[in-house]
């Protein structure tokens, strides 16, 4: 491969917007932890550094096509109009290349408004979701410790019905691990999803119980068995 081959290979970058906030309080989330390495600060992303963003993330490109990633935290909670703006600012800046979106997300705050959004600009979502209720329920709550499921069901037929492309990641854990079976045929017949990620849950505990930084040696009774 010459040199400027090896230059003209594209790359891939997810902006979290929202920094590690989140809507619910999932149990093993080690996103949510990082707000105590930030106190006081209030980590969303403003309309100059989104600008910023967008213009540097096409214009570095060297291929025609650009995705434009959404993560979290939950991004959702920036609102439909931040992303309404950021695809405004994505179409003046393309200079001819294609540019395509994709999203990582709860679900629980999408709404008709949001999934006419999704699929008007043809974003791929990625839907959070860790298998039937009782294996989902256990460690993705929100806020108040309630559970999710149900909310997340209602996201996927919201976007079934307005044509939007998502596909599933689900975490592995030891509430869904030992039901491999029931986990897949529930995403293959009740979610009807022709894509599914997932992603292990292995958290370390530190000395002093906690999981910040996960720098101990051993791990939670919620991470995924090692023969799991």
């Amino acid at each position: 491969m010459t040199a400027s081959e090896k230059q003209a290979r594209p790359f891939h970058v997810m902006a979290k917007p929202t920094g590690s906030a989140c809507n619910l309080a999932c149990k093993y989330c080690f996103f949510l932890e990082k707000e105590r390495l930030y106190p006081g600060v209030r980590a969303h992303m403003d309309d100059d550094v989104l600008r910023e963003y967008i213009t540097r993330c096409i214009e570095s490109q060297p291929v025609d096509d650009v995705t434009i990633t959404w993560q979290g935290g939950e991004p959702t909670m920036m609102g439909l109009d931040f992303f309404r703006r950021s695809v405004g600012i994505a179409d003046s800046h393309a200079g001819g290349k294609q540019v395509s979106y994709t999203m990582q997300t709860n679900g629980t705050l999408l709404d008709e408004s949001w999934c006419e959004f999704l699929r008007e600009n043809r974003v791929l979502v990625g839907l959070s979701l860790d298998g039937p209720a009782e294996m989902h329920d256990a460690y993705r709550l929100d806020r108040q410790g309630r559970p999710t499921q149900a909310r997340v069901m209602e996201a996927a037929r919201l976007m079934q019905q307005h044509g939007v492309d998502f596909n599933v990641l689900c975490t592995v854990h030891a509430a869904n691990a030992p039901h491999p079976l029931d986990v897949y045929r529930f995403f293959r017949d009740e979610v009807q999803t022709e894509w599914i990620q997932f992603i292990p849950i292995v958290e370390r505990v530190n000395d002093d119980g906690t999981t910040l930084l996960q720098q101990g040696d051993s791990v939670t009774d919620r991470s995924v068995a090692p023969g799991e």
